[in-house]
Formats: C-alpha cells, sequence, structure tokens
C-alpha cells in the first residue's frame, strides 16, 4: 500500500500545484518512487501522454519534477471550459461529453469508480503519491458531492497539509475560516498548515503562527517565501501572461484571447537572451511587435469572433503586410486561415493562410517528431531543423493549392504526416510545444532578429531541459528549507493508520 499525502488550499491559486511539485520533488530526490494525482481538474493546460490521452498540464509538470512518466492515471477528470457556464469533460484522458455546470454537478459521483481505478493504478506503480485538491475545501455549497478535496481524502483516507495564500492579504481569516467551515471529521484531516508566497521577515509572523495554531490546534509545519521559480502551471491565473518578460530588442506580442489554452508554448521564449515578451489585448502592442503569435483556442470560433469584435484583425492582418512574423498554434492556426466550418456554420478566418478547416467530432490527440518542411531530406539531421511536441485539436485542416506545410511528422503510431501551413513570414502548425525544442527555437529567433534588422548573438541561446531541471531544483531547495520535511514524512508515513 502507498502512502500518501494531500495538499488543499484555502483559495484556488493558493500555490497547491506549486507545494505538490515540491514534496514530489524532495521525496524523488530522498529515493521515493513518487507520482502525483489529481481527481478532477479545471485547465485549458493539458497534456497529451505518451499513448496519446490527455490531462492537465500541472499534473504533467508534477510528473516531470518527480522525475517519472506522465500517466493519464494522474487525472482521471480534467474539465476544460468552453464556455462561461460549460465545459468539455474528459475522463481518463479522453472527451466523454460537453456538460453544463449543472448537468456536470448532477453528474460527478458517478465517475468515483473512475477515480479510484486510476488511484490504485497508481499504488501499484508507486510507494508515495502526493494529491493535489482543486480551489477550497470550504464550498459549503459544492461539499455534499465533493471528489476532489476532502471527498477525495476520505476515499484514499489521505492527511492534508492545507496551503494558505498570505500574498493576497487575511491569511490567518483564510486558515481559521476553512478549518471552521468543515466538519469535525475533516478537520482531524488536516495534519499541517502551509503558508505560502510570504515576504519578509518570518520572525515577524510568528505572533499569529502562534494563535492560529492555538485557535485551529493544528501546526504551522513551514512558511514558504514567494518563490519566483520558471514551472508550468495550471491555468490562466498564472501570473506570467500578465507580465512583460526580458527587456531585449525582438518584441513578440502573443495575443490574449479570453478562451486561451496551452499558452505554455510560449513560456521557452519569455527567458531568451534579447527577447521581450508579453500577453496582449491591446492593438498598440501589436503594432509594435516583430513577431506576433495566436495560441491554442478552447472556444476557436468564440475568440475569433473577439478577435473581429475589437478590431485585432485587422490590426494582425496589417501587421502581417507590413512584414510582421505571424505564427499560429492549434486555434491560432485555424483562425489564420480563409474559412472555419463547424456544422452548417461557416466562418471567415483572417485569410493570412491558404487553409479551410472543418471541425469533426473525433479529438485528434498524439505526440509528434519531425522536422521543419524547407528544411528538406538534406537538413533533417540538423537540429535546428528538428521539432517535437503533441497534438490536441477537433478540427482539420486542409491547404489549398499549392500550399507547403510547416512540418513533416511522425506520430505515436509511426504514421507520417505533413502539417499545419507556411507562406512568407506566416505559418501555422497544430503542434504544441514546438519551441521546446532548443535548436529550432534559436534558428526561429535568429531568423525573426535577422528579419527585424536586429543583431543578435550566435548561439545564445537557453539549453531547454537543463533549465527545467534547474528550476525544479530550485523547489525542492526552498520546500527543504522553509518546511518541516520531518514533520512532513511523519505524517507521509502514518497515513491510513
Amino acid at each position: 500500500m502507498s502512502q500518501k499525502i494531500m495538499v488543499q488550499g484555502t483559495m484556488s491559486n493558493a500555490g497547491k500545484s506549486l507545494i505538490t511539485a515540491g514534496l514530489l520533488r524532495v521525496f524523488a530526490k530522498d529515493g521515493h518512487k513518487a507520482a502525483p494525482f489529481k481527481s478532477q481538474n479545471m485547465a485549458l493546460n493539458s497534456y497529451v501522454t505518451k499513448d496519446g490521452l490527455e490531462i492537465g498540464r500541472a499534473q504533467a509538470m508534477q510528473a516531470e519534477a518527480a522525475m517519472t512518466e506522465v500517466l493519464s492515471a494522474m487525472n482521471p477528470i480534467l474539465l476544460k471550459p468552453n464556455s462561461d457556464t460549460g465545459s468539455q469533460v474528459i475522463v481518463n484522458g479522453e472527451v466523454l461529453a460537453d456538460m453544463s455546470a449543472r448537468e456536470y454537478f448532477k453528474y460527478k459521483k458517478k465517475l468515483v469508480p473512475e477515480i479510484l481505478k486510476a488511484f490504485h493504478t497508481l499504488e501499484e506503480q508507486y510507494d508515495t503519491i502526493v494529491i493535489e485538491g482543486a480551489g477550497s475545501p470550504a464550498e459549503i455549497n459544492l461539499k455534499s458531492d465533493d471528489i476532489v478535496n476532502m471527498g477525495m481524502a476520505e476515499l484514499v483516507d489521505a492527511p492534508v497539509l492545507l496551503a494558505a495564500d498570505i500574498d493576497r492579504g487575511g491569511v490567518f481569516a483564510q486558515i481559521y475560516g476553512t478549518v471552521m467551515l468543515l466538519e469535525p471529521k475533516e478537520r482531524e484531516r488536516i495534519k499541517g498548515i502551509i503558508i505560502n508566497k510570504f515576504r519578509g521577515d518570518v520572525s515577524l509572523l510568528q505572533p499569529g503562527i502562534d494563535q492560529i495554531e492555538a485557535l485551529c490546534g493544528i501546526p504551522v509545519v513551514g512558511v514558504l517565501p514567494y518563490l519566483k521559480v520558471d514551472i508550468d502551471e495550471e491555468d490562466s491565473l498564472s501570473e506570467r501572461i500578465g507580465t512583460r518578460h526580458g527587456n531585449g530588442g525582438l518584441r513578440i506580442a502573443v495575443v490574449r484571447m479570453p478562451h486561451i489554452s496551452n499558452y505554455t508554448d510560449f513560456a521557452p521564449l519569455e527567458e531568451e537572451e534579447g527577447v521581450s515578451l508579453c500577453y496582449t489585448t491591446q492593438k498598440e502592442e501589436l503594432q509594435k511587435a516583430h513577431v506576433i503569435l495566436l495560441p491554442g483556442s478552447k472556444n476557436t470560433l468564440g475568440d475569433l469572433a473577439w478577435l473581429k469584435e475589437f478590431g485585432l484583425d485587422i490590426v494582425i492582418r496589417r501587421c502581417a503586410k507590413d512584414g510582421a512574423i505571424v505564427g499560429g498554434i492549434c486555434g491560432g492556426y485555424q483562425m489564420l486561415g480563409q474559412t472555419i466550418r463547424d456544422g452548417e456554420t461557416v466562418v471567415s478566418g483572417l485569410a493570412l493562410l491558404p487553409v479551410e478547416t472543418v471541425f469533426e467530432e473525433q479529438k485528434t490527440r498524439t505526440r509528434a517528431s519531425g522536422m521543419i518542411w524547407s528544411a528538406g531530406s538534406a537538413g533533417a539531421s540538423d537540429p535546428q531543423n528538428r521539432v517535437e511536441g503533441y497534438e490536441i485539436h477537433m478540427g482539420q485542416s486542409r491547404r489549398l493549392a499549392e500550399a507547403q506545410p510547416f512540418s513533416i511528422l511522425t506520430d505515436q503510431n509511426g504514421t507520417e504526416k505533413e502539417d499545419g501551413c507556411v507562406q512568407g513570414e506566416v505559418f501555422g502548425t497544430y503542434l504544441h510545444g514546438l519551441f521546446d525544442a532548443d535548436g529550432f527555437r534559436e534558428s526561429f529567433l535568429q531568423k525573426a532578429c535577422m528579419h527585424a534588422g536586429i543583431e543578435r548573438t550566435e548561439h545564445c541561446g537557453v539549453d531547454r531541459q537543463a533549465y527545467r531541471r534547474q528550476q525544479y531544483d530550485l523547489l525542492e531547495q526552498a520546500v527543504r528549507e522553509h518546511l518541516d520535511m520531518e514533520r512532513i514524512y511523519h505524517i507521509l508515513r502514518n497515513s491510513g493508520k
């Protein structure tokens, strides 16, 4: 039987995902075979496993932190919002249905067997499991059918660490209010409190810590500082999409659409020397950019209508005409085409690529790798021409006339295919994770700088894999330094007793 411990939070974005990843890194480095688990995740950032199944990006990140393979069992239920009141429901990596919030609320208890099956699958392979909750366990309107916080903890008899966000203020009220809204048996599950995102002198916090421990009868097992680590986060609450990254001469603008998904596609560009990248809705930012990138979208037609409503389509077309490089990934690629058909509805795209897209019920989910089409066979072995990533999309796109593909890919089944389209300085692709490839990313930036008349130092790119390992190690170091790991190990060893 595996040891397990659960991280819950006093609110959304309290830092559960990061704390879970940090604990997993510590456990893995200490010799445990550790895995993440989240019964239900709501996020537009997703990931495709090696066997072509879709899970939340946060659990993929946590598996990477734990130095283990990403499995669909780590996140059996993924909700991908496609409107203000509904989501696509993905179970065990495959689409179940689109449901309204009310429909899903009535249905979700039926998924408990799937949750337990996934969890027991992990128990057979791992000796330590760190479970992540969602939102707050004190959502009293939702508690009766909870399957992700205390309901999940009860299903597998897991002890709980409660994380609270001090950066947004009222941390002691968060903790006390959360604990007091729980049932007595639920309070007993909370074995430790973590105060997260602290800036300042911890000694000044000690009187409050003493009082909250006395009031709740639960020890504070650590105060984590506000960590500046660059690790994939769960969703658009991420601070990174509200921040300008870098101050280099090459200006890159990522269009921040309402239903933006997989924006982590562009994270590798953020730390590059000579680059200034922003996620924006402002026409002025687009007009100043040397490169404009359209991300994926969970509601492509809705986001395309939004572009047109605010006149951003006109700005993007004008920028392309004036010489800016324009690219799109997944939904962004579809928007750059001539038309998008969804049933009887046909919508005009930005008409920057000779492509037509038709939405289909069957969802494409696959990992893929290959080369940039223009490289040809002679350049196939050059790392600058190699790309790798994954596809998640409902639509199928067809190039018109003699249009050129963006890349030649081989999917996880060994099938070779042409992907995307490129015409002049405009390109589109279905391949998420495109810029993770160090060679391609550096080649892309070199060409963008040359096109913009900006000098770029040769071979100044970032080793992305080494950089990610470094960030996980920084997280591990902070967890070891600021949390009482001896006490947490004691909680872990006594789980289920």
